[in-house]
């Protein structure tokens, strides 16, 4: 491993760094039963919706698109039971990166995926979830906010948080506790709005954020919906904002990167957990296949 992996571990163990994952951050989970590759990046997700079959070239363009059209024909019902059935009803393996992530006890992190990987790895410790909500009335913002004890979460508004406890930020949803998901076309032009007015974040999250600095670990960044989410989330950074793993970055994630003061490091998240001394047997046996 280079230098330069090896010290951004080094900073994500010492929580320097704020992890942001995508859905590369997910490479090698499987179906415990039938060894199906869990979907996570656009493309998987679509098929996955269409029973394995591909859709016209417009829908397959990206998920939220795809979601967008089986939403009005057969209602959001349809993409929340889709989502619901392909997150908490399936039994996969666990990511590698997750389990050495949720190990360093990290202080923030951000998880741009739907699954419960993460939210199952904290079950036994205090901390407070935020997941994206949107399209609802009745309040001004658009997020959720549970707390869990170490045996189970509840539900608080924002003031009732201790900034001190450990965020998992979701901002495109779960499936626990209490399906909310940000998926369809309507969904992101809603939430996306609200998060670039600064109704989408948490005041207990904005106050921490300034001068954070970020991994951006599983994103590619060519599509426009990724780069919105993470010029939001990644607002007040640090100078420099941070890394990205990628292992064949467009032009387009360069420029994007360019100007967000993210430095780009052409390499996946194998490569980050290739022969780390953090993983011992028993972690590799228990996490899977990917870099152990």
């Amino acid at each position: 491993m280079s230098s330069l992996l090896e010290s951004l571990v080094d900073a994500l163990a010492r929580g320097e760094l704020v992890p942001c994952l995508g859905p590369g951050a997910l490479a090698g989970v499987v179906d415990r039963e039938r060894g199906e590759p869990i979907p996570a990046d656009s493309d998987s997700l679509i098929l996955a919706l269409n029973g394995g079959r591909p859709m016209s070239r417009r829908l397959m363009w990206e998920f939220s698109r795809a979601a967008m059209n089986v939403e009005l024909k057969r209602g959001r019902g349809a993409v929340q039971r889709f989502l619901d059935a392909t997150y908490a009803g399936r039994p996969w393996t666990q990511a590698p990166l997750h389990a050495w992530l949720a190990g360093t006890g990290p202080g923030y992190v951000i998880d741009l995926n739907r699954d419960l990987q993460l939210q199952h790895l904290y079950a036994e410790r205090p901390h407070v979830l935020v997941r994206g909500i949107a399209r609802v009335g009745g309040t001004d913002y658009r997020f959720r906010i549970h707390v869990h004890d170490g045996s189970g979460y509840r539900e608080v508004e924002q003031e009732a948080v201790d900034p001190a406890l450990p965020v998992l930020f979701k901002p495109l949803g779960s499936p626990e506790p209490g399906s909310t998901y940000i998926a369809s076309d309507a969904d992101f032009v809603d939430y996306l709005t609200e998060l670039m007015g600064g109704f989408a974040i948490p005041a207990f999250v904005k106050a921490r954020r300034p001068g954070l600095r970020y991994l951006l670990l599983g994103l590619n960044l060519d599509r426009d919906t990724e780069r919105m989410l993470v010029t939001e989330l990644i607002h007040a950074a640090g100078s420099p904002a941070g890394w990205a793993l990628i292992p064949e970055p467009t032009p387009r994630a360069r420029r994007f990167c360019a100007r967000q003061g993210i430095t780009i490091v052409e390499a996946g998240v194998e490569a980050l957990l290739e022969g780390l001394a953090y993983f011992d047997d028993e972690a590799c046996a228990t996490a899977g296949a990917l870099g152990c």
